[in-house]
């Protein structure tokens, strides 16, 4: 059956697997807990709880996350009352990102910047530059990116592709494109302040559809920030869903 942007349940699973890969956990777990020590929120967390009382993740979810940064992802994929049960054992909501879909067969090409080289990372020297990179657009602790690297070198499923967006011969922009689920997913789209406004995340954005087109997929999906969200929407992106992410106090 021809997959379709309504088709949430595969999108939440490839946004799961991307996640747990950082610390080779189970995505499909009834509690989807992932732990890769490193200090970003976004880094450590639960992904869903289904089929369990809530009281009972909640209390096993901070002693497997004791003494990280961490983050609780409700969506359309949790049990229901998730949201709201956390609520009541005194959490608070730090953002409600968009779930954004495409079919790739619609999307139009648009001629990147003239300047601009598009290159898949794979060996050490790129992955340091292809870090740092995204490490200040996405929040990440300049000073402590090598345990980072080393995740993404070692990270827990193969099926990763990551693009780098370089401008006389400096990485300045990212993407990381997930085919290891039945939809492409992309994460870490991300463009240095001093180089945004030239279409340099469009292109690579682009790019990534390309290879998910050719890969036999029919739709990407991703979660967008603020600043994306407009430039995921002019590419020919639609919000499906939405989630909820929340922090309990410790």
């Amino acid at each position: 059956m021809a997959q379709t942007l309504h088709d949430l349940g595969l999108q939440l699973a490839a946004n799961r697997q991307y996640w747990a890969g950082w610390a080779g956990a189970d995505p499909d777990a009834d509690l989807a807990v992932y732990r890769s020590d490193i200090r970003h929120g976004m880094l450590n967390g639960v992904l869903r709880v289904r089929d369990r009382p809530l009281d009972e993740a909640i209390t096993e979810a901070r002693q497997r996350l004791a003494g990280s940064r961490w983050v609780w992802w409700v969506g359309a994929d949790s049990d229901e009352g998730t949201a709201e049960g956390l609520l009541a054992a005194g959490a608070r909501q730090v953002s409600g990102p968009p779930v954004m879909a495409v079919d790739v067969t619609t999307v139009a090409n648009v001629e990147a910047p003239a300047d601009l080289k598009i290159v898949t990372v794979a060996e050490r020297a790129q992955m340091s530059e292809y870090v740092a990179a995204y490490a200040e657009p996405l929040g990440f602790d300049l000073d402590g990116l090598e345990p980072v690297i080393e995740r993404e070198l070692d990270f827990g499923y193969p099926d990763v592709i990551r693009l780098a967006g370089i401008v006389d011969g400096r990485t300045v922009a990212t993407c990381a494109l997930l085919l290891g689920a039945e939809v492409g997913g992309l994460f870490c789209v991300a463009t240095d302040r001093a180089y945004r406004g030239r279409g340099i995340a469009t292109a690579l954005t682009l790019d990534a559809l390309r290879i998910v087109r050719e890969s036999g997929r029919r739709v990407a999906t991703l979660q967008a920030s603020s600043d994306g969200e407009p430039v995921y929407r002019r590419i020919g992106f639609e919000t499906v869903s939405h989630y909820r992410m929340f922090r309990l106090p410790e």
